[in-house]
C-alpha cells in the first residue's frame, strides 16, 4: 500500500502535469520528466492514471489536454440564463411518472434543478445532478456506476456503459460540445463519447440541449448524427446548414 507521502507527491505531480499541458499544449514524456525531476517511467504511470480519470489524452511520446475540456466549475458559470431557459423548456416536455436519463454537463444540471417536486425516475452519470436531487424524495434517483472523472464531475468507463445497456427510459437529455453544420453532435472529450452513445440507445426520445454557444460546433469526436435525435432545444438563431440537416433528419427544433 503506498504511503501518504507518496500519495501526496503523486497528487502534486498530477497537478503540475495538468498545469503544464494547459499552459504549453502537448508535452513529451521526456520534457515532463525533466520538469518534474522524476523518471520517464513515473511520468508514464502518471499519464495513464490521468487519462483513466478523463483529464488528458495520451499520444505517441506524450500527452495533450483536448481543446475545450474545461473543469465543470468553470463551464457552470457560462451562459447560465440561457441554459436555464433551455432547461425550463425541456422540463415542460416531461410528464410525471416518466423516466429521464440525464447526461453529464452543466445544462443537464440546470435541467435537474427544474425537476424538484416532480414524481419522476431520474438516471444519471452526472455527480452534480445526483447531488442536486439526492434529498428530493419524490424522485427515484439512480446513479450509474463507473470511474469518477473528478474535474468534470462525471462517471465514465465500461461499468457506466454496461449499466446503460440494462436500462430503457422515456427521455434522454444530452449535452454537447458543439453541433456541426451538417447536424453532427460533437464532443471534445473522447472518454465521454461511448457513454453518450449508450445513453442514446437507452432512450425512447433523445433530446439535445444546446445553447447558442454550441453553434457552429467544435469537438474532436463525433457522438451521433442528426438522425439519432428526436428534438433539439436551443436558443440559437437560425443557421441554414444546420437547420436543413436537422429538418431532413426529421428532428424537431424547439427555440426558447
Amino acid at each position: 500500500m503506498p504511503s501518504t507521502v507518496h500519495y501526496v507527491l503523486a497528487e502534486r505531480r498530477h497537478q503540475l502535469i495538468l498545469r503544464a499541458l494547459r499552459s504549453g499544449g502537448p508535452a513529451a514524456v521526456g520534457d515532463l520528466s525533466e520538469q518534474l525531476k522524476v523518471s520517464a517511467a513515473t511520468v508514464r504511470r502518471d499519464l495513464v492514471r490521468l487519462e483513466e480519470e478523463g483529464l488528458l489524452t495520451r499520444v505517441h511520446g506524450g500527452a495533450v489536454i483536448e481543446e475545450g475540456d474545461q473543469p465543470f466549475a468553470e463551464v457552470a458559470e457560462m451562459r447560465v440564463s440561457e441554459k436555464d431557459e433551455i432547461a425550463a423548456r425541456a422540463a415542460a416536455m416531461i410528464e410525471d411518472g416518466q423516466s429521464v436519463l440525464l447526461d453529464i454537463g452543466t445544462t443537464a444540471f440546470r435541467l435537474a434543478r427544474q425537476l424538484h417536486g416532480r414524481r419522476l425516475t431520474v438516471i444519471t452519470s452526472n455527480l452534480v445532478v445526483y447531488e442536486e436531487l439526492a434529498d428530493d424524495h419524490g424522485i427515484e434517483l439512480v446513479l450509474l456506476g463507473g470511474m469518477v472523472r473528478r474535474e468534470y464531475r462525471s462517471l465514465v468507463g465500461f461499468l457506466t456503459e454496461d449499466n446503460l445497456r440494462q436500462l430503457h427510459t422515456d427521455w434522454v437529455f444530452l449535452g454537447t460540445s458543439g453541433v456541426r453544420p451538417g447536424g453532427q453532435v460533437m464532443d471534445t472529450t473522447v472518454v465521454e463519447v461511448p457513454v453518450k452513445r449508450a445513453m442514446i440507445v437507452a432512450g425512447d426520445k433523445v433530446v439535445l440541449l444546446a445553447d447558442a454557444g454550441k453553434f457552429p460546433g467544435t469537438g474532436t469526436a463525433r457522438v451521433c448524427g442528426p438522425e439519432e435525435l428526436d428534438v433539439v432545444v436551443t436558443n440559437a438563431s437560425s443557421d441554414p446548414a444546420t437547420c436543413a440537416a436537422l429538418d431532413e433528419a426529421g428532428v424537431e427544433v424547439v427555440r426558447v
